[in-house]
């Protein structure tokens, strides 16, 4: 094999391998929160590196689905979760 293209397999490699490491750490806090706005209530389950993070996410994507623009989208995200679940 020619050295660019040895360069380009060893690159590649490491891209994904990076990529993978990277995939996989940022799962360490794993929740399902509940959210309850307006009548209407949805759960919604994500990961993230702190337990913050992945409320928080999880509570915006709750919301997306249970609101309708984003006034009463940060309206929903503001109030307290129904329930936490930590998986």
């Amino acid at each position: 094999m020619s050295k660019p293209i040895l360069a380009a397999i060893v690159f590649i490699a490491l891209v994904i391998g990076a990529l993978v490491y990277s995939t996989l750490g940022l799962n360490q806090f794993t929740c399902e929160v509940c959210m309850e706005y307006k009548g209407r209530t949805n759960c919604a389950t994500a990961s993230g590196t702190t337990q913050e993070e992945a409320v928080r996410t999880a509570t915006d994507t709750a919301c997306a689905t249970i609101s309708a623009g984003m006034t009463e989208s940060i309206q929903c995200s503001r109030t307290p979760p129904v329930s936490v679940t930590w998986q």
